[in-house]
């Protein structure tokens, strides 16, 4: 989905009257029943999901902040029912029509409503993201107003039935065009559709029934996870409108490189520097891994470039019900560091090993002036 500022070609900073104007003149050049191009009518739903969003304040707010994650995924509507050159020409004329937050063709549902999930940002190192760790976040998000109650009416005082749509929550009005004359259905302009008015609302929400709060709250991060993981904490989202069940949290994860491991998927993969001699003759050294340093054996004639493993040492795999969590392993690569200096002594103990390296062989590798000149001298 494109950017909805975008799409409707206008400003980020547009007016409602702006707005309105950019809408109209999408509809017109994308209505399926006047471009017949194909994509057309997918434009033109576009086009008025775009609207429904920015010309409603609320919803716009969150678009700003969040994109189209911050909707939510409910309560916006399907374009693909505004069909033919009634409709249309309803859009355009109607003083109801697309206006009005989260609206479309029908009254809002009355009952509860799910609040919407809300989304954040979470960096943790590469350690915890393979150990798994609990984390203190502060999130602001909607509760259910104290003092109402949600009801959003002052304490004592209740909503009543909307006196424009007589609790209905939507209206009717008849429209006359060159075409003819037409019925729209359209929210209640004076309930949005609620089909309830609060006379009397709560000082403290304003009549909303929810209240901005920031809290604190202790995230619980798996082990395993990765860039990209997504920890849903359920129920912390913003408050449901009339008893309605919350919305969930949605914490993004981002995991910080490490300087010397690297992951993947559930294999870590690490250099080890060993002197020629340590290759050669074999040792035990220790190495650095997410558990620690451990030990890891060096076998004698291990070669440049070799791999060692350390068996379940690597990166578990998230938990899923019903399946027992599997760790990885730790892969090490080999790099032999050879010197670059000699001093005399050296030297000549080299050299020595060289000549009984070469009396052992029967054939040398290559012709050099080293070992040329040891096999010529045996």
């Amino acid at each position: 989905m494109a950017d909805y500022y975008e799409l409707l070609g206008v400003a980020r900073d547009v007016d409602a009257e702006g707005l309105k104007r950019a809408y109209r003149r999408q509809a017109r050049q994308y209505h399926p029943d006047v471009n017949r191009d194909p994509g057309a009518e997918d434009k033109f739903k576009e086009i008025g999901r775009a609207y429904e969003v920015l010309s409603d304040p609320q919803l716009r707010a969150r678009y700003d902040q969040f994109g189209e994650a911050g909707l939510g995924g409910g309560g916006m509507p399907d374009m693909g029912d505004m069909g033919g050159f009634a409709d249309l020409f309803e859009t355009f004329f109607s003083g109801f029509g697309g206006v009005g937050g989260g609206g479309g063709g029908g009254p809002r549902r009355r009952g509860p409503r799910r609040g919407d999930d809300l989304q954040l940002g979470l960096t943790i190192s590469f350690s915890e993201a393979i150990a798994g760790i609990e984390k203190e976040v502060q999130v602001r998000h909607l509760e259910t107003c104290s003092n109402c109650s949600g009801s959003g009416a002052k304490s004592g005082s209740g909503p009543s039935d909307c006196g424009t749509c007589g609790g209905a929550g939507q209206v009717r009005r008849a429209t006359r065009t060159p075409f003819g004359s037409f019925t729209q259905v359209a929210l209640c302009p004076t309930c949005e559709g609620s089909g309830q008015v609060i006379a009397d609302p709560c000082g403290s929400c304003g009549g909303q029934g929810l209240q901005q709060v920031t809290k604190k709250l202790t995230i619980k991060i798996p082990a395993g996870v990765d860039s990209g993981t997504r920890v849903a904490v359920s129920g912390q989202g913003n408050a449901g409108q009339r008893g309605g069940p919350a919305g969930d949290l949605l914490v993004f994860l981002t995991v910080k490189a490490h300087p010397h491991l690297q992951r993947d998927g559930m294999t870590i993969h690490s250099e080890v520097p060993l002197s020629y001699l340590q290759a050669i003759l074999g040792d035990t050294i220790e190495v650095e891994t997410v558990d620690g340093h451990e030990p890891l054996v060096i076998p004698p004639g291990t070669q440049p470039g070799a791999v060692l493993t350390l068996k379940e040492k690597g990166v578990p795999s998230l938990p899923r019900p019903g399946k027992p969590v599997v760790r990885g392993n730790h892969l090490f690569t080999i790099k032999v560091q050879l010197p670059t200096k000699l001093n005399g002594e050296e030297r000549e103990l080299l050299e020595q090993l060289a000549g009984h390296h070469s009396r052992r062989s029967q054939k040398p590798p290559h012709k050099s002036g080293l070992f040329g000149g040891l096999f010529g001298k045996g």
